[in-house]
């Protein structure tokens, strides 16, 4: 299994803890939930179910019917409970029967969100099952779901019969650059790392989606069959992927197609403009959803208060998409090497670079050796006044040890070199940032670039430290 360190060591500790175990498995659509579960518990599942997008509870209690007779290996399928306590005391039954008593069941729920909706029961059932039995059994329940937002509220934070009965909770995310690597390594699909960058940017470290990258093939070769042409694995992927995960999916779009219009974030208010959606405790919840399940950032810009948070997008595929995909007739394919030669697209690289560099801030404080120091980060921007210009910093890394690096992050194919305008910009951003700010902090600047700088006379006595994109993985 590539990667997964963290949560093999947690499923491992579970397993062999001798206790009875409730975890709870949560991470977007398409991340490898099932996968990890399945390959970590190959051959000693007793029981599995799976929820039925969009299923009737009677649809859910006979596929819990399929699935038990599948589990006691029947040739007749048991009756249909009627409702989840007898398909629970079904199970019950069923497990108690099992001749070891040395054995450890393990027992996997999986896309538990589709089948526990409003008025199924499912939950009173699950807590009846768990408090009743397993609490008390030689058994592992794993319980697993897309929807992030809803598991933490109604599982992670019931306040019902499961209240404080998940002893194990994992996290999963989407693979970092160097597990990307790793597992392009594994299909055999030999890239250097400015290409995996140029992949990671359009879809991201989504399992599912690397899975559709070929060898033999550049990443513009690769992003072109896979997010242009008509029938393109990841051409309609978007509705799918926001219907799966939240019910009014559409506002959640709108939410997110807002934020996409503003590269550095955006506040509340203009939410609202954008999207007429009332400000209110349902936006509240909106946007604490894509925060929670990854989609969004928030962060309070330096000097400004609660009120003034911006809200940025920072899905690589959704930002791939709502930027060149979205308008693209659904009966007509394009080019996406003709589209990589534009403008439009060298700006959008600069940011997708930016918010790689986000994602991976652990990996950054690490090669600039400050991985044990607290720090918050953001973008900057300023308006021009009469005193001074407008300036947008790309990413600030504000440290508790006084220090604050100024990162100017930039996407090149070779090394890049500095200008004498480029050093004046960066002389003057530094300056303005220091008196909007009124910051007494030591300011270091930070380059971030692919294969890092050509060292010359405007470089010299500027740069403080220089990053590459080796530094990501």
């Amino acid at each position: 299994m590539i990667g997964r360190q963290k949560e093999i060591q947690t499923l491992e500790k579970v397993y062999r803890s001798g206790k009875p175990e409730l975890v709870a498995v949560f991470g977007r659509r398409r991340v490898g939930k099932t996968y990890l579960i399945r390959q970590y518990f190959y051959g000693k599942i007793d029981f599995e179910l799976t929820g039925l997008k969009d299923g009737t509870r009677l649809q859910q209690l006979r596929n819990f019917s399929y699935s038990l007779k599948e589990a006691r290996k029947d040739e007749e399928l048991p009756p249909t409970p009627k409702d989840w306590l007898e398909a629970f005391h079904q199970l019950k039954v069923f497990l108690e029967s099992q001749t070891d008593d040395q054995k450890r069941c393990v027992v996997f729920i999986d896309e538990l969100p589709w089948i526990a909706t409003g008025r199924s029961d499912f939950l009173t059932g699950l807590s009846y099952f768990w408090n009743s039995y397993a609490s008390k059994a030689n058994i592992v329940v794993v319980i697993c779901g897309s929807a992030t937002a809803w598991m933490t509220q109604k599982i992670i934070n019931n306040k019902g019969g499961l209240h404080n009965r998940v002893t194990n909770q994992i996290f999963l995310q989407p693979f970092t650059l160097a597990e990307t690597e790793a597992f392009l390594l594994y299909k055999k699909v030999f890239l250097d790392r400015y290409q995996i960058i140029m992949i990671y940017m359009a879809i991201g470290g989504i399992p599912l989606y690397l899975e559709q990258i070929q060898e033999g093939q550049s990443a513009v070769q690769n992003i072109d069959r896979i997010c242009f042409h008509q029938n393109g694995f990841l051409r309609n992927e978007f509705d799918n992927l926001y219907s799966a995960l939240f019910s009014n999916a559409d506002r959640y779009m709108m939410i997110v197609e807002a934020l996409s219009s503003s590269l550095k974030g955006i506040e509340r208010s203009e939410i609202v403009r954008q999207t007429n959606i009332k400000d209110g405790g349902g936006l509240s919840g909106m946007l604490r959803d894509l925060e929670m399940s990854g989609f969004i950032s928030s962060y309070v810009p330096i000097g400004k208060k609660k009120k003034n948070t911006l809200f940025r997008l920072i899905d690589c595929y959704s930002l791939f998409y709502l930027r060149f995909i979205q308008n693209i007739p659904k009966t007509e394919s394009i080019s996406y090497q003709s589209l990589s030669q534009t403008q439009t697209w060298k700006t959008w690289t600069g940011y997708a670079y930016e918010n790689i560099s986000l994602i991976h801030i652990h990996f950054i404080k690490t090669a600039l050796g400050i991985s044990g120091i607290q720090t918050k980060q953001y973008s900057f921007i300023t308006k021009a006044t009469v005193e001074h210009e407008g300036i947008q910093i790309d990413l600030l890394i504000d440290r508790a040890d006084n220090v604050i690096n100024l990162c100017e992050v930039k996407f090149y194919n070779e090394e890049f070199i500095i200008s004498k305008s480029d050093a004046e910009n960066l002389r003057k951003k530094k300056s303005i940032f220091k008196h909007v700010s009124k910051t007494k902090k030591q300011i270091f600047i930070t380059l971030l670039t692919t294969f890092g700088i050509h060292q010359n006379k405007n470089s010299i006595g500027l740069i403080d430290q220089v990053l590459t994109v080796d530094d990501l993985f």
